[in-house]
């Protein structure tokens, strides 16, 4: 069960660096002087699906949290699974952080192209 959930929370993680990747890739074909309007619709649309699916999972995340979460000792250590689960947020983080930049850099280059 805590490896389906940790699992489920990859997934998570995965689906936001589609997000982003998405986000990225709409800014990038507006940012163009003629875009793509079927690409620009994929990509939000693509986008939407994956906000929600994210929501729906982190929803039922949380309700699960809500019914365990008794006050009460658990019967068996949680350390690895927090400590699992930390780590994953870490690196989504970090993607996010990662995906920042180089979405910055994709528009200083494309500025530079429109200099030139």
């Amino acid at each position: 069960m805590a490896n389906e959930r940790l699992r489920a929370l990859e997934d998570v993680e995965k689906e936001i660096a589609t997000i982003l990747q998405c986000a990225g890739n709409i800014i990038l074909e507006l940012s163009k002087d003629k875009h793509n309007a079927s690409l620009v619709d994929r990509q939000v649309a693509q986008f939407q699906s994956s906000v929600s699916r994210v929501e729906n999972e982190l929803s039922g995340q949380i309700r699960y949290l809500t019914q365990v979460a008794t006050g009460q000792p658990h019967e068996g250590s949680t350390y690895s699974a927090r400590k699992d689960c930390q780590m994953a947020l870490n690196r989504a983080e970090y993607a996010k952080v990662k995906l920042g930049e180089l979405g910055r850099t994709c528009e200083l280059m494309l500025e530079q192209q429109q200099q030139t």
